[in-house]
């Protein structure tokens, strides 16, 4: 009985890590990386999702403003079994968009506008921090496995 209810809140159950390159080119529309999957016990996943979240900061003291945005999301939907003590490792390209806030609009746009624009986002603080997020979806569970890790795009 014991055994069922840890199987049924993960616990000793599949465990998901991200494998990310350290930064990537905003141009390429692209994120490669991997997911590895590591259990206890031989399970089943059923549905991977992996998505990249723009965290956008602006502001200071009482009116710092935080947003978040999901640029990229795809669902990888072939269901697969991670076997006990053996990590297993699925392969993933994310396509995303950028959004851009007037900031960057008028620095891309005007030679003129950069360091004028450089300027404005120094004085509204203004910030984005981008993370990669996986969670699976695993057979007989009620807790899904995830991660999440930072990503540079330059």
């Amino acid at each position: 009985m014991f055994g069922r209810v840890k199987k049924y809140f993960g616990i000793e159950g599949v465990k998901v890590e991200l494998i990310l390159p350290e930064e990537t080119k905003e141009k390429s529309g692209m994120i490669d990386g991997s997911v590895r999957f590591s259990s206890m016990n031989t399970q089943t996943v059923t549905q991977v999702r992996v998505r990249l979240i723009e965290r956008y900061f602006r502001g200071r003291g009482k009116e710092k403003l935080v947003d978040e945005y999901k640029l990229g999301e795809i669902y990888l939907d072939q269901s697969f079994e991670v076997p006990a003590d053996q990590p297993l490792e699925v392969d993933f390209q994310l396509p995303f968009e950028l959004l851009h806030s007037d900031f960057d609009q008028m620095e891309r746009n005007n030679i003129f506008g950069t360091g004028l624009a450089k300027l404005a986002k120094y004085a509204y603080n203004v910030k984005s921090v981008y993370r990669v997020e996986v969670e699976a979806k695993v057979k007989g569970t009620a807790l899904n496995p995830f991660d999440k890790k930072e990503i540079k795009l330059k």
